[in-house]
């Protein structure tokens, strides 16, 4: 596939066919999406593919109230689990019912379920002393996620990343078998999709790209 191609066509694919990925496409993806760049090139990442359906079943159980306080805080002009929230806003202002999702509610049926996890004693958090909650460290492990998109869009597959497990790491521990100093990083659903994009709708390079400040004059261009 065209860099270019698959830059500007690897959307979020939801929906699957019944067609299953086999244990030999998911390592050939994998093989690929292993050379993405990471910090000292420590490669700090460990992939469970996950296909007993109890143990997806647990884990999409344990996602649902996430996904819910998720579009519920999205319906009330939120976006949801901010680490700088508007003022008076709580998580308890916008629960409401649950809200259907195939990845949760036919997890069973998702043909490859991919639980990424980082090591992060070989992660380097370079914003660990801020004030804030910390941020560099996904750049050792996202673009090892993203390849992995990347490459199954190269084999006809399409996919999604997702984190809502993140925010239940500690219940789905255990069921993952989780070592000791690692965190979940994604969830990466992988599938034959319904139907793929062919180009997506972005923003224009000028509304979010400055010269020399981040208050500076738009970097104008044509190529888009």
């Amino acid at each position: 596939m065209d860099l270019d191609d698959a830059l500007r066509s690897t959307g979020a694919v939801r929906a699957f066919t019944d067609d299953p990925v086999d244990d030999a496409t998911i390592a050939a993806i994998l093989a690929d999406a292993r050379f993405a760049p990471s910090g000292g090139n420590r490669q700090p990442w460990r992939v469970a593919v996950v296909k007993a359906p109890e143990v997806r079943r647990e884990l999409a159980d344990l996602v649902r109230p996430v996904w819910d306080d998720y579009v519920a805080a999205s319906a009330s002009g939120v976006t949801p689990f901010t680490a700088i929230a508007p003022a008076g806003y709580t998580l308890e202002s916008t629960r409401s019912g649950s809200v259907a999702n195939g990845l949760i509610d036919d997890i069973e049926s998702v043909p490859a379920v991919l639980v990424v996890a980082a090591d992060l004693a070989r992660i380097a958090m370079m914003d660990l002393p801020l004030d804030r909650p910390t941020l560099s460290g996904g750049a050792s492990i996202y673009p090892f996620c993203w390849s992995i998109l990347l490459a199954a869009h190269d084999r006809g597959l399409g996919g999604v990343l997702t984190t809502f497990l993140c925010r239940v790491e500690p219940a789905a521990a255990p069921l993952l078998g989780l070592p000791d100093g690692y965190a979940i990083a994604a969830t990466i659903y992988l599938g034959h999709p319904v139907r793929r994009a062919t180009r997506l709708r972005r923003n224009p390079v000028a509304s979010f790209c400055t010269i020399d400040r981040f208050d500076g004059e738009a970097l104008t261009t044509n190529s888009e």
